[in-house]
């Protein structure tokens, strides 16, 4: 480094060179010693009282340069400016270039003024000594060793020249070199010094920024040696293991610090011994990961990394989130969010686990329970109270079954469970059915108490026999049996329900391609006016002949359409079929046709219908169209927005099997209605049951207060058609007593009957009069 390149330096480098002059001061105290002794010792020599004063010059320069060293001591060096650290180096230097004139100003004084040997090598020596340590005293200075060694050699050379002999003026001359090596050097020092200044802040630098990275980063961090001894160990790491601070760890044995923390209880003996073996893998390269469970609310893992010189660095981080998180996802994925019950997928897992583990000689049992009316619950009370009642019939569940079942909820209101035993079949059985009848009873929720029963399905088989999915299909046969015969029964399965399964299956299949292929027929009953002179409106029927089984019943086919979803077409078809009849038959008769639930489920019916009519060209006022109660209980306001519609178009809107649901009257206000169609459960039996008779007028009474023409079905006799026209209970009447249900061409003819009959009745009433 060139001394003009001085002011080039960084701060921190150029103070870093000042100070290193303020450096080593019992040097300098050594040279003010070895400066005296030999002014001294000249003084003695010669008695010459200038070196005296060369004695007090150098004491003098050492007391003010020590006081100027204190002073630097003393200030705030971080704060110094470049000028400031500039002013102390002059300081110093004014004080170095102070003593060495006073050295060269005695060399030159002896060898031209004593002319004394001893003087003059005296001198000269202690000075040429000085000059050796020039170099290792304040290479931090450029401008100091060059003024340093200039004042100190200049008088020599002068002295030496003055002599005026060629030798000593030869001697002269190689002092220059002399000088030159010494400036020389003291770059040389300046510059390795300059570089390691440099390196060493590159290195702080560096060495600053691992330390802040490492204890920033998330994760925490041992370095091993080769003997598991921790080398660096950064705060994560201290703060997850609660090791306290983190410098006493250096060179401590990684077993060491894993039985300081048993000691200080966040492990147990035995988690210990066996995180140590997880991590001994670990470093011996056994495994990659390990996640290691410190507490229910700590979870590491840790990853080892093995290094050249056979240590390892051991990376951990803190996943109880995400272990927590996998857990709620795998509690998600295997229990039913609403009861906490295994759900389908879980238990067919749990149910492969117990045969696997139960004798292969054993029996198990597979049960569905399906709540009975449960729908109503929900129609009646909310969905929300129907999520607690299922709920409580859960918790109820899980304490009947305890580690006697496995069970689970399959969907809605079903409920499957999976027994086990080594017992007879016998004993299987009775558990099965205790378990179903436990489950019955009064339940509580949302401080409404239900009485529930519960429809039951079972199956028993051979573990070795044991198929979840042939159970499963057994057991549903075995419940549809208990909902057919009497809800709330538990049923076993039976072989004979499999092939009325597949005879089922078959019938479907035959309905799909009896519509598709126009198989269905329609016929008629007629409804008459009260004295059974004139038909008003007759209901179409749908009706099915099969090729092998012959008729088949309109509640079989019609809930065989609603299972496969084509009781839509079926639809479709009647009221075609029903327009185009009724346009051949005189213009006072209607005809009337049965609305499912299916249909009202959106508003596709509305266009469906009106197509019809425009494509018949039947008038709209001779459309009725009827709908039950069932089909009112789900979404009632779309029901009722669709029939307001319907209305609006001249159709009739009749309600069918009056008084058969659960929430009749309420539908005679909301729902736009014509005809209130009374189910002939209300016939049966009026002459002799006066309170049924009495509930049959009381619907009477309250229709006609709302205006709404009144149809009676089901009446079969003489004498209950005598009963309700003594009282004037009906408008129309639809029953045997009358008619049966007949072709369309036998509502044309039977309509001319009644229509000459009823001539001639006119006729022989004039000749009686």
């Amino acid at each position: 480094m060139k001394s003009n390149e001085q002011s080039a330096l960084p701060t921190d480098v150029y103070l870093s060179f000042v100070s290193s002059l303020y450096d080593y001061r019992q040097t300098l105290l050594i040279g003010m010693l070895s400066h005296v002794v030999t002014f001294l010792l000249v003084f003695a020599k010669t008695h010459d009282p200038f070196f005296l004063g060369c004695t007090v010059a150098i004491v003098l320069i050492w007391l003010v340069r020590g006081v100027g060293m204190r002073r630097f001591d003393r200030e705030d060096l971080a704060s110094l400016s470049f000028e400031g650290i500039r002013r102390w180096e002059n300081r110093y230097n004014a004080g170095g270039v102070c003593a060495t004139l006073t050295l060269g100003i005695a060399c030159g004084y002896a060898i031209l003024a004593t002319r004394d040997p001893f003087a003059e090598l005296a001198c000269i020596s202690v000075t040429l000594a000085t000059m050796v340590s020039l170099v290792g005293r304040n290479y931090g200075s450029a401008r100091a060793v060059v003024v340093m060694s200039l004042s100190a050699c200049g008088p020599i050379i002068l002295g030496l020249l003055g002599l005026m002999d060629v030798f000593m003026a030869l001697l002269a001359v190689l002092i220059v070199p002399f000088i030159l090596t010494t400036w020389s050097m003291a770059r040389g020092v300046r510059e390795t010094l300059h570089k390691n200044v440099l390196a060493a802040r590159e290195i702080s630098t560096i060495a600053s920024r691992f330390d802040l990275a490492l204890n920033n980063m998330p994760h925490g961090l041992f370095m091993l040696d080769a003997d598991n001894r921790i080398l660096v160990a950064n705060r994560r790491a201290c703060e997850l293991l609660n090791l306290g601070e983190r410098e006493r760890l250096k060179d401590c044995h990684l077993d060491a610090v894993l039985r300081y923390g048993v000691r200080h209880t966040f492990l147990e003996q035995d988690q210990a011994k066996q995180v140590l073996k997880q991590l001994d893998q670990l470093v011996q390269g056994m495994q990659s990961r390990a996640l290691i469970p410190f507490s229910d609310d700590l979870f590491l893992e840790f990853s080892a990394s093995r290094r050249d010189n056979g240590g390892v660095v051991l990376i951990f981080e803190d996943v109880t989130a995400r272990v927590r998180a996998e857990k709620k996802i795998l509690q998600m994925a295997r229990f039913d969010t609403l009861t906490g019950l295994p759900n389908r997928d879980y238990f067919g897992e749990l149910v492969s686990n117990a045969l696997v583990d139960k004798n292969r000689n054993g029996l198990a049992g597979f049960m569905i329970l399906n709540v009975a009316e449960f729908k109503h619950v929900n129609d009646m009370r909310g969905h929300i109270v129907g999520d607690r009642l299922l709920c409580a019939i859960s918790e109820r569940l899980k304490k009947v079954t305890g580690n006697k079942a496995i069970a689970a909820r399959l969907m809605g209101d079903e409920f499957v469970l999976f027994f086990s035993s080594d017992s007879n079949r016998r004993v299987l059985e009775e558990r099965m059915r205790a378990v179903h009848a436990q489950m019955r009873g009064a339940y509580l929720a949302s401080g409404f108490t239900f009485n529930i029963s519960m429809s039951a399905g079972y199956v028993i088989a051979d573990n070795c026999d044991f198929r979840l999915e042939d159970m499963q299909i057994k057991a549903d046969l075995a419940l549809f049996e208990s909902k057919s015969r009497d809800k709330g029964s538990c049923t076993a399965f039976e072989a004979e329900m499999d092939a009325n399964y597949l005879d089922r299956q078959k019938l479907k299949t035959d309905l799909r391609e009896a519509i598709e292929m126009g198989g269905l027929s329609v016929a008629y009953q007629p409804m008459f006016i009260a004295d059974g002179s004139r038909i008003e409106c007759c209901e179409a029927l749908a009706r099915w002949t099969h090729p092998e089984r012959g008729p088949v019943a309109p509640d079989v086919f019609i809930q065989v359409a609603e299972e496969i979803g084509v009781v839509s077409s079926i639809t479709k078809f009647m009221l075609r079929q029903a327009c185009l009849d009724c346009l051949q038959w005189p213009s006072h008769i209607a005809v009337s046709v049965n609305l499912s639930v299916l249909d009202l489920r959106n508003g596709e019916i509305i266009p469906i219908v009106t197509d019809i009519l425009s494509e018949t060209g039947l008038d709209p006022s001779r459309l009725h169209l009827e709908v039950t109660e069932s089909c009112l209980m789900e979404e009632a306001a779309k029901v009722q927005t669709i029939l307001q519609e319907l209305r609006a178009r001249g159709i009739t809107i009749a309600i069918d099997d009056f008084g058969t649901g659960y929430s009749s009257l309420s539908y005679l206000d909301a729902l736009p209605l014509d005809i209130i169609k009374i189910d002939r459960s209300f016939v049966r039996n009026i002459r002799e049951d006066a309170r049924r008779f009495k509930l049959l007028r009381g619907m009477v009474n309250l229709s006609r207060e709302l205006g709404l023409k009144i149809v009676i079905e089901g009446v079969e006799t003489s004498d209950q058609l005598a009963l309700i026209n003594q009282y004037k209970c009906a408008d129309l009447i639809q029953g045997y007593v009358f008619a049966a249900p007949m072709p369309s061409l036998a509502i044309e003819s039977l309509s001319d009957t009644l229509l000459k009959k009823l001539s001639v009745s006119k006729r022989r009433s004039r000749r009686t009069a």
